[in-house]
């Protein structure tokens, strides 16, 4: 867990570190993103031998996308909406599932600089992490611009996934 006031490392220092638990333990991951618009996957594909524990991502912004790129049917949306975290977890585990990887992760946010469509306000996003363990949490930046937001929520789901492997014995 960060102390208060403090943010995450640089996505560069998140992947690497990340990338290199997966590869020692053997594991994979899939992305899926929103807000932070391809960065996670960018800061993962930047490292070499990303093929060794990077499996896919995709960018879902909107409805149409979470059809199109994750299946997602009125059925699996009953009662939810975006920018939650059980939304958060619902996405991860299904991009998860649908490249056979170990892991799953996604954000969906609102990066700014006015309030998303359904009224989050910006700065605001829901981290998810699905695999051995689900777990999911919200992050408020209290900033209204847009390129930080998309940086700081990328770097906040890697820190996220980074503490989640750090926990869990290889």
């Amino acid at each position: 867990m960060l102390p208060l006031g403090t943010d995450p490392p640089s996505l560069a220092v998140l992947a690497e570190r990340v990338g290199a638990s997966l590869r020692r333990r053997g594991e994979s991951v899939a992305v899926v993103e929103s807000s932070a618009g391809g960065l996670v996957s960018a800061s993962l594909l930047a490292i070499p031998g990303a093929s060794a524990f990077y499996l896919g991502g995709a960018v879902v912004y909107s409805r149409r996308a979470g059809r199109a790129l994750l299946g997602l049917t009125a059925a699996d949306l009953k009662g939810m909406r975006g920018e939650t975290e059980p939304y958060a977890l619902l996405v991860a585990g299904r991009m998860r599932d649908s490249h056979r990887a170990t892991w799953g992760l996604s954000e969906s946010g609102a990066s700014g600089p006015s309030a998303s469509p359904y009224g989050d306000p910006p700065g605001r996003v829901c981290l998810a992490v699905v695999g051995a363990t689900s777990v999911a949490k919200t992050i408020e930046t209290g900033d209204v611009d847009r390129a930080a937001n998309m940086d700081m929520f990328a770097r906040h789901l890697l820190h996220f996934f980074d503490e989640v492997l750090r926990a869990r014995p290889e």
